[in-house]
């Protein structure tokens, strides 16, 4: 990483990858003027632990190839490599630490901004990094209520309108379980890799995430 550059970090399960996510991460990339997007894999994340997740060699391998090309895009492992739970927080901490000259804004959908008050220690992530908010329609925020429960957010996010698509990894998953086309719903790459290793077939339905 070059001195000062401006660093979005993208955290997500990607389980899979799909082309909404790649949207928004270019789009805020765009919005945002950052130099460079890290895309977060989650390794074990809170509150998720009663879900069935992807194995972290899979969930990796198809990222990889989905970003593969892109000069903008690379991957942070700090999330895979914390043998613990993944808590946003300490991960954007420990980004911190790696790249201490560098403007670190962390990038998330409109949904999980609404539910920031209720994440670990959300006033210490937004401290020393931005928000870059992706705006989805029919979600409905609060922004007072958010700067009440977490006065250190205030002058501190970007809310950015981003295409509408509405793909989920759930449906993903679901399509595969049902012989549904994934075409245009995931690069080409990460859908010979689902039927390559006979992913998401034996999975147990969760429509959660």
């Amino acid at each position: 990483m070059r001195h000062g550059q401006r660093i979005g970090v993208f955290g997500g399960t990607f389980d899979p990858i799909h082309h909404g996510h790649l949207i928004i991460a270019d789009e805020l990339r765009y919005r945002l003027d950052l130099d460079c997007v890290l895309f977060l894999p989650a390794g074990r994340p809170p509150h998720k632990t009663d879900q069935d997740i992807t194995a972290d060699e899979h969930r990796l391998a198809m990222l990889r190839m989905a970003i593969d090309g892109d000069p903008y895009f690379d991957i942070s492992m700090i999330d895979m490599e914390n043998s613990g739970l993944s808590y946003t927080a300490e991960s954007m901490r420990e980004h911190q630490r790696r790249f201490p000259d560098a403007t670190l804004t962390f990038l998330m959908g409109q949904d999980s901004y609404r539910d920031l008050p209720y994440w670990h220690k959300p006033g210490e992530l937004v401290q020393h990094v931005r928000l870059g908010v992706a705006l989805r329609p029919g979600v409905v925020v609060d922004s007072d209520y958010i700067e009440h429960r977490i006065p250190e957010v205030r002058g501190r996010v970007d809310l950015i309108d981003v295409p509408l698509i509405q793909i989920a990894s759930s449906d993903i998953r679901r399509r595969v379980r049902q012989d549904e086309p994934l075409r245009y719903h995931v690069p080409v790459a990460v859908e010979s890799y689902i039927r390559t290793h006979d992913l998401y077939r034996s999975m147990v339905q969760d429509d959660r995430f």
